[in-house]
């Protein structure tokens, strides 16, 4: 009996070898590998005839790159970990310095997803979230198609208040509220489509004002020094206005396709959510300090792009007052700090890292030249959009303000050449800067969106290559029409 149970056990392992897993585990270290120990690549090579060598470093740092990629997308082991990955593999190659490699992991960046998540956790734990829940749904109905619409509309309109990843954040534990009352399941295509439509609009939205993203502000910023050409707040809104909200209604419709609700309706969902919100009562003393915590923080980072006094202050350390504020008042307690997901902080950690290291080594400068060049005697429109493509691609892997940063300098050489205007330039790379839909270490509010276990990181990619190609469509509109009928200069003689 007992032999024949320990031979039982011993089938029962065989079976569980997870192939898939292993197969994909050595495939990141053989590219690895394969890249590192291969011999020296040629150089870049830029319009102006400048060299860029790729350097044993920079090399290392596209083996960790492509290593990291696969791990990620096929979750080989939690994705927190394949961060930790990376600042090893920089350490043991001698890719980066191991004091410059681990210190990216406490970037300013890291700690500002990190007091954003602790403002979701608060919403939820004072109740503020299902009060805002039972209002938003006692408004928008028992349509699930009109629930999709009503929380990104919401979303999108928050980012041009805050930042994307604090309203992802507040948003997170809304969108959980709202799922429960559909349905018991773990896992559904509604739930599905409310988290990944909720990252992907908080993109969008968040392109429209500079307070959406820091990536806004250092492109103008970089724009100017490059240009030297002055671009207002204004300017930008009124030019981002028009591509945010189609891309957020065409996402809107693109999530009642491919991940189209199991119930068209909630019955009697309007009701409950009025019965349930009166039942709250009056608001508590927890709820209105965090209510007036979270809005005085928001006012003073958002007032940094205005008001003089208030530039010189780092909304990294600003937010995290919020947090500390939290623990003072007895909001929070030391017992709140193990439901942080640390798996997500990690993620972005480890984001950082391989971000700065492809910047750092010149690895992301090298493949912009080799990408941009190939398309210095094609038609104007294929420039800008083949800058647009490289761009959309990079910020997936790398801070969408490196992605732009790597890509403008070329790109502005080449485009006088072809008659393309430096701002459409810029105003292209933006709109695809701020919505990478590929990988969940594009943004933050992917990286939140999947804390709520409703997708895998794979089916997160499969639904971003629809939508990247409905962005590069909606970029095209942009420079081939929108933009032109708003009155921005497309094309200039050639020189």
């Amino acid at each position: 009996m007992d032999h024949s149970t320990t031979a039982a056990a011993l089938v029962g392992e065989r079976e569980a070898i997870d192939w898939k897993r292993l197969i994909f585990m050595f495939t990141g270290i053989g590219l690895f590998v394969f890249i590192y120990y291969c011999p020296p690549w040629p150089d870049a090579i830029d319009p102006m005839g400048e060299h860029f060598v790729l350097s044993t470093q920079a090399k290392g740092a596209l083996a960790v790159f492509a290593l990291a990629a696969t791990w990620w997308v096929f979750e080989v082991v939690p994705i927190g970990v394949t961060s930790l990955t990376i600042g090893v593999l920089q350490a043991l190659f001698m890719i980066r310095e191991p004091k410059v490699a681990f210190k990216d992991f406490m970037d300013p960046s890291v700690l500002f997803i990190f007091g954003s998540i602790v403002i979701g956790m608060v919403f939820t734990k004072t109740g503020l979230t299902r009060r805002i829940a039972y209002k938003m749904l006692s408004i928008v109905g028992e349509k699930t198609s009109m629930i999709y619409l009503g929380c990104f509309v919401m979303t999108g309109a928050l980012t041009h208040l805050m930042a994307h990843t604090a309203v992802a954040a507040t948003m997170f534990p809304l969108l959980m509220a709202i799922h429960a009352f559909y349905s018991n399941e773990t896992k559904t295509r509604f739930g599905k489509g409310l988290f990944i439509g909720m990252a992907y609009v908080a993109g969008a939205g968040s392109i429209v004002t500079l307070l959406g993203a820091a990536r806004g502000a250092v492109a103008l910023g970089f724009y100017k020094d490059i240009m030297e050409v002055d671009i207002s707040f204004f300017q930008l809104t009124m030019y981002m206005l028009p591509i945010g909200w189609i891309m957020i209604f065409l996402l809107w419709g693109f999530f009642m396709i491919v991940c189209r609700p199991e119930k068209s309706r909630i019955p009697g969902l309007k009701e409950k959510a009025k019965r349930m919100y009166n039942e709250l009562g009056s608001w508590s003393r927890n709820e209105i300090l965090t209510a007036a915590i979270v809005a005085g923080t928001i006012v003073v980072i958002a007032l940094k792009n205005f008001v003089p006094a208030f530039g010189g202050l780092d909304k990294t350390g600003i937010l995290l007052c919020s947090t500390i504020a939290f623990f003072l008042l007895n909001i929070l307690d030391i017992d709140d700090l193990e439901d942080i997901p640390w798996n997500i902080i990690l993620l972005f950690a480890g984001a950082m890292s391989i971000g700065f290291c492809l910047w750092e080594t010149g690895a992301a400068k090298w493949l912009a030249v080799n990408w941009l060049v190939l398309f210095q005697s094609s038609p104007p429109i294929v420039f800008v959009l083949g800058m647009a493509f490289f761009v959309m691609m990079m910020t997936n892997f790398i801070m969408n303000v490196a992605a732009i940063a790597i890509s403008l300098p070329v790109a502005l050489v080449i485009a006088p050449y072809l008659g393309v205007a430096g701002e459409v330039i810029l105003f292209s790379a933006l709109v695809v800067a701020g919505m990478p839909f590929l990988l969940l270490v594009g943004a933050a509010p992917n990286a939140i969106a999947y804390n709520s276990k409703q997708f895998t990181p794979g089916e997160f990619v499969m639904y971003g290559i629809p939508a990247s190609i409905l962005l590069m469509l909606v970029t095209w509109l942009a420079v081939s029409v929108i933009w032109p009928l708003m009155g921005m200069q497309i094309y200039i003689p050639l020189m």
